[in-house]
This record gives structure tokens, sequence and C-alpha cells, in this order.
């Protein structure tokens, strides 16, 4: 079974696209659990953070996930970026990606 990352990446299943570039896609959850939920991934397949070799890359996702708060409205009143790593910290696509929450205020400490 494929990637469904890299299916929204390659535009075989549609997603609400809030950013894009050669190297990262930005798109709204499908299952949001704030009010403004993203999903920020590198279009070449990675399967999650422990697997990644090129911290420029990283670099280029968590910038484009600042980008897409800030153009939602919420780079002043804060958001929360996440990368959910494995399946014991919640990690359900294995492809690279960081969470953008925003839109409330979200607790601490996480999960």
């Amino acid at each position: 079974m494929g990637c469904p990352f890299c299916a929204i990446s390659a535009k075989t299943i549609p997603a609400t696209v809030l950013y894009e570039d050669d190297d990262v896609l930005a798109f709204l959850d499908l299952h949001p659990e704030a009010p403004f939920h993203a999903l920020v991934i590198p279009r070449r397949h990675i399967s999650s953070l422990t697997e990644t070799t090129d911290p420029s890359l990283v670099g280029r996702v968590a910038l484009a996930a600042a980008a897409v708060a800030q153009a939602a409205g919420y780079g002043e009143r804060g958001y929360r970026l996440v990368a959910n790593t494995g399946p014991d910290a919640g990690q359900s696509v294995g492809h690279l990606h960081f969470h953008v929450l925003a839109g409330r205020v979200l607790g601490w400490p996480p999960g």
C-alpha cells in the first residue's frame, strides 16, 4: 500500500494545499485537533525524523510550517509544531510531517 502523503504530494489524493514549493508541501489536516491544524511534509518520502539525513530539508519544512502559521494569522498569538516519531509517540503515517496547531490555548504538557 502506498504512502498517503506521497499521494497527496503527487496530487493523486486531493487536499487543501496551503503552501508548496519544490521540496515542501503544507495542507489542512482532515481530522483537525485544533481550530487550525495543518500538516507540513517534505515532498520526498522520509519515514520519520529519525530517518532524516538532510538537516537543510528539515529546516525548510520547519520554516514552511512557521510561514503557514503566520499566513493563517497565528504568528503573534502562537502556534505549536509537533513531529511525532514512532508508534509510541502517535505517528500514524510513516512519512515525516510536522503538525501546525493553533487557534486555541494549547495545554502543557501535551499527551
